[in-house]
């Protein structure tokens, strides 16, 4: 037979055992359904912007005629095929900008190996979310 203290800590160490169960499973279904509220925000968020964010791009040429920036960009575009190159009109000129960049860190890694080859400055631009 158990003496009387030994029996109530097996009693309080079962009452902790089967709380500490409970409340890893309650912890648990809190956290996913805060994971799938955010994951929510995050898709309406994406809704509401059209899948763009904030970001940097480079800027390596512009002028009023379209036949240079195509140039610039064809040019560009041999030389360094890993980025991807748009053209613009944004009036009254047309713009040739590089890449898409989440920080302006990004951008300044691939200024530095562009600059020597094309006039180019980093800017604040709209970019497709990935």
């Amino acid at each position: 037979m158990l003496a009387p203290a030994l029996k109530i800590c097996l009693i309080c160490l079962l009452f902790l055992v089967t709380t500490s169960r409970f409340y890893a499973q309650n912890n648990q279904t809190q956290t996913s359904l805060k994971v799938r509220q955010l994951i929510e925000k995050k898709a309406e968020y994406h809704r509401l912007t059209g899948g763009m964010q904030d970001g940097y791009r480079i800027k390596i040429h512009f002028d009023v005629d379209r036949d240079k920036a195509k140039a610039t960009h064809a040019k560009f575009s041999a030389r360094f095929p890993e980025y991807v190159v748009d053209e613009e009109y944004q009036l009254p000129y047309w713009v040739v900008m590089v890449g898409a960049f989440k920080t302006k860190l990004q951008a300044f890694e691939a200024y530095k190996k562009i600059q020597s080859e094309f006039p180019a400055f980093i800017i604040k631009a709209k970019i497709k979310a990935q």
